[in-house]
């Protein structure tokens, strides 16, 4: 599912003269991924707290969440296309508004290790590269088609970000000077055997190989209690 949702996106991409290495590639769809990530987290909390009989305080405002600029449902699902914008709208909403307010986070955030300075160092790093509002659109339906509920996809999506930051190497900088593979990852942490309860730390956190890993790991020694799995 993502390994061609993936090559879609590359395809788009490959048509925007501002993106002409792996290392635009990675940016471009990092930046989308995160935040249909970021949503589908938000309603994940909101349902949450909705059956504990409480009130989730969303992160973003409605106007930038992914289901209002991004991807507006019918009752039907499916995308609203009178709703959903496209061409220069979407570009300079992307540009003019989104960017600056997901910027602004990290002045309003009450410390760094909030979400919200994070967003805000994020989008205070990065700009958008994709200028044909119609690819824009072109390449948010296909990230919208993307669900991140089940360990597998999870994995998945693991799996092709680090071929993506393997790839980043030939990109004429040191985008992939860092990668480390899956086998050598699997030899570290077997190696380390963490315990669980243990805090475990990925310093150097990209595609997150070693959490994935030392997950999968702890996970395998099985007669894991339910209160085991929470704490994993």
């Amino acid at each position: 599912m993502f390994e061609q949702a993936f090559k879609n996106i590359d395809d788009v991409l490959w048509k925007e003269a501002g993106c002409t290495t792996e290392l635009d590639y990675t940016e471009q769809t990092s930046w989308l991924l995160f935040l249909k990530y970021l949503d589908g987290l938000e309603q994940d909390k909101a349902m949450e707290a909705k059956l504990e009989g409480k009130k989730y305080s969303f992160i973003l405002d409605k106007d930038y969440r992914w289901d209002s600029w991004a991807a507006p449902k019918g009752k039907d699902g499916k995308l609203d296309h009178n709703q959903a914008q496209t061409g220069d709208d979407l570009r300079d909403f992307v540009n003019l508004k989104l960017f600056p307010y997901l910027h602004g986070f990290k002045q309003k955030a009450s410390g760094p290790n909030t979400i919200e300075y994070k967003i805000g160092e994020i989008f205070g790093e990065i700009k958008n590269k994709i200028q044909s509002g119609y690819n824009l659109r072109e390449i948010i339906d296909h990230i919208d088609e993307l669900r991140f509920h089940s360990q597998r996809e999870k994995h998945e999506l693991s799996h092709l970000y680090e071929a993506k930051i393997k790839n980043m190497g030939n990109a004429g900088r040191n985008g992939g000077e860092y990668y480390t593979p899956r086998p050598l990852i699997r030899a570290m942490v077997q190696v380390v055997k963490p315990k669980l309860g243990e805090r475990i730390y990925d310093g150097a956190c990209g595609s997150a190989g070693f959490l994935c890993e030392s997950f999968d790991y702890l996970k395998s020694k099985g007669n894991l209690t339910t209160k085991d799995l929470t704490t994993l």
